[in-house]
């Protein structure tokens, strides 16, 4: 699992980071101490969920975590004192998943992150070890392999890295950057046009039909599984 903290209180994150490596000792917890740093690590890092408080400063005139809105679907938890009914709601209007008010204990949280997670399905790492089913494919993501049925299909190594880049965020837009930066590196140069090149010959690959998308694409921002991807046995 991958958390992004994004607060300006330094005893709210000791807290939040506590309460994560109680729970899950190996649990990749990214910190972040105002709004631009924390979109950066939004965009840089295939994240499980962000925590956020609710007073950091506007970026473009918006809140924070509705910019990552804007580019991400990644689930989010609230943070703050404010505790009116009113500000609730706006938090939640915004973009927010859930919303916690300060002070909380570790039990609610870890309650919280729960609940979120399992509505939005497990965690990238508890994937890691298995095979996944996806429209009729069956993929081994430990032996990078796919097959439909009994028959192999055979991909470029570049192109199972976008399909598993996808299936780790398991039917989440993942921005094109984000995926040129986990398939190519951040310093290798690559361009969007370069990755809707790999997508185009990865969908024809896959079987994708126009009336059945496996890949699907969020126009501007980049691409998402149409079909979700169960556990297969």
């Amino acid at each position: 699992m991958k958390v992004l903290i994004i607060d300006e209180d330094p005893r709210t994150i000791e807290a939040v980071e506590l309460c994560f490596r109680l729970r899950w000792p190996d649990a990749v917890i990214l910190v972040a101490t105002d709004s631009e740093e924390g979109l950066k690590s939004i965009e840089q890092h295939t994240l499980d969920l962000v925590i956020s408080e609710v007073t950091l400063p506007e970026v473009d005139g918006v809140q924070p975590w509705q910019q990552i809105r804007r580019s991400s679907s990644v689930p989010i938890i609230l943070l703050s004192s404010r505790d009116r009914d009113v500000d609730i709601a706006q938090g939640l209007e915004a973009g927010a998943d859930d919303y916690i008010t300060k002070p909380f204990s570790h039990i609610e949280l870890l309650a919280r992150v729960n609940a979120l997670l399992k509505r939005f399905g497990p965690p990238i790492g508890s994937r890691l070890s298995g095979i996944v089913a996806i429209g009729g494919l069956r993929i081994d993501l430990l032996a990078r392999q796919v097959y439909r049925g009994d028959e192999y299909v055979r991909l470029t190594p570049i192109e199972f890295r976008i399909l598993d880049c996808l299936i780790q965020e398991n039917g989440r837009v993942v921005p094109h950057q984000r995926i040129l930066n986990e398939v190519w590196g951040a310093d290798r140069g690559a361009t969007t046009n370069q990755l809707k090149v790999h997508v185009q010959h990865l969908r024809q690959r896959l079987g994708d039909k126009s009336g059945f998308r496996i890949i699907m694409t969020e126009w501007g921002i980049g691409f998402k599984l149409g079909v979700l991807p169960p556990i297969a046995t």
